[in-house]
């Protein structure tokens, strides 16, 4: 018997006093026991005691020993809800005997919302400020943790009740976000570092808590270019990206001058909303674009065209989009803004199972969300896809989730910004990485969610064959040759 016994195990004896309500106390209760049976108790943990001993609780090496406040708050409300069906220990012991602890978790949950009660009791620490959200996105798939936690309960495990908002692009889900009519939203991840640097918007102090996604996108051509799958035959070419302050531009850029040809001179660059690259393509507005999916699959789909490369050749397991919120939510809403967090870092860590994406798929597909075929979202975040020229690939991390945001990431992305114009002038890159991208604050939660957690925010990337070292990114942008003068 422990204080935080585990009340779904049928050998740990639970609660105090008489076991079968029938005596005064729990002495009275093993008394009379050894007086019928005249053998010891034995504990769970497979020690005989005497009778003298009987009181005195001995927790077994499972249970939660109080240092961490969420467990034991959560064991707490386990116990309290089984002491309340069952009334006494002898009818809790025997109903999981008679059950399984599995059959038994699963009828109780169908009776009582079990996850809803431990979350609302653990908030009760640091009781919720608000727990209604607007939390935007942008539909595409990079967003899936963010989407899937609406319909998949991962907001509500938390005491949350979000409204996802389908955003047409990021201009517009920026400056919602900047007028406060976001609480949080799905941006890309050089979103919160250009907000906060006063690139292309008001400067304003604003965060990365997590990353949503790593890869996930492609450059895809129309049909009509099968035949110039080399970059350097692109000269005149006319590309779409979703956002200036975007991976896919920066990539983009990256890709094509590593091909020799100047983006900003060689090539024509547009920007426009994910949702309308299909139709801007099949329409010939557009040679092509590095877009996130699943509009280069639906091109596929559709058959108007056809994808080059996966950004995955170009930089694997590259930052793509992220949950991003602004500083003053955060120190105005800190135990909200933690459940949230939390919520979309089980969600990010749901998606990264791989045996769970068709699941995902069904979940995401319909209209209030991507409002895409479930066929087009499974071939992209199962990596089994055709490739618009007859080919059907299987690579299993085309898109892949993971949460951490490492600070080399931010510094990486701030070269790119230097290099073709967007910011001028010193920038100090790893003090604003840090202020921007939450990654000590991700090793904490993560560590308290008994996730695995990179014990460095800094590391080195290997893109295209050219080394990235974090702690020279000045060294690093003068090695281009080409970039804005």
């Amino acid at each position: 018997m422990g204080a935080y016994s585990d009340p779904f195990d049928p050998d740990k004896k639970l609660w105090g006093g008489c076991s079968c309500g029938k005596h005064k106390s729990a002495l009275e209760h093993d008394q009379a026991m050894v007086g019928e049976e005249r053998q010891p108790e034995t504990t769970v943990v497979g020690k005989t005691r005497d009778i003298a001993n009987l009181a005195t609780p001995v927790p077994a090496a499972d249970d939660p020993d109080g240092s961490n406040v969420d467990d034991t708050l959560a064991r707490c409300v386990e116990s309290a809800v089984m002491k309340g069906i069952f009334g006494t220990d002898m009818n809790r012991r025997r109903f999981l005997r008679a059950m399984g602890t599995s059959t038994a978790m699963a009828a109780v949950s169908q009776f009582f919302p079990m996850d809803a009660a431990k979350a609302a009791v653990t908030e009760m620490k640091g009781a919720l400020e608000k727990t209604k959200l607007k939390v935007g996105f942008v539909p595409i798939t990079c967003a899936t943790p963010i989407i899937m936690a609406h319909p998949m309960g991962f907001y509500k495990k938390y005491g949350l009740d979000v409204d996802v908002i389908k955003t047409a692009g990021w201009a517009v889900s920026r400056d919602k976000s900047l007028s406060g009519e976001y609480d949080a939203a799905h941006m890309l991840t050089p979103m919160p570092l250009s907000i906060s640097m006063g690139a292309g918007s008001t400067k304003t102090p604003w965060t990365m808590p997590a990353v949503e996604n790593v890869n996930g996108q492609a450059i895809t051509l129309a049909m009509k270019h099968k035949d110039k799958n080399d970059p350097k035959m692109w000269k005149g070419f006319t590309f779409a990206v979703p956002f200036e302050y975007s991976m896919h531009n920066f990539l983009l850029r990256y890709y094509v001058a590593e091909h020799g040809l100047d983006p900003d001179k060689d090539i024509k660059i547009r920007v426009l909303p994910p949702p309308d690259m299909v139709a801007n393509l099949r329409a010939g507005n557009v040679d092509g674009y590095l877009s996130p999916d699943p509009f280069n699959q639906r091109a596929v789909y559709d058959g108007v065209g056809f994808i080059h490369i996966l950004t995955k050749e170009i930089w694997d397991k590259h930052p793509c989009c992220a949950f991003a919120a602004s500083r003053s939510f955060i120190d105005e809403n800190p135990n909200t803004f933690l459940a949230l967090f939390k919520s979309v870092i089980e969600a990010t860590t749901y998606a990264s199972d791989k045996g769970n994406r068709k699941e995902i798929a069904k979940a995401i597909a319909p209209k209030n969300y991507l409002n895409q075929p479930v066929t087009v979202v499974e071939q992209v975040l199962t990596g089994i896809y055709a490739d618009g020229l007859g080919n059907v690939k299987n690579v299993p991390d085309r898109i892949d989730f993971d949460p951490f945001p490492w600070h080399s990431m931010g510094v990486w992305i701030m070269t790119q910004m230097k290099r073709w114009g967007y910011v001028k002038g010193d920038i100090d890159y790893k003090k604003v990485a840090e202020e921007v991208y939450l990654a000590t604050d991700a090793q904490k939660v993560m560590a308290e969610m008994g996730l695995p957690v990179p014990s460095e925010t800094y590391a080195k990337y290997t893109i295209m064959g050219k080394e990235f070292d974090p702690d020279k990114p000045e060294a690093y942008l003068d090695s281009f040759a080409i970039k804005s003068a």
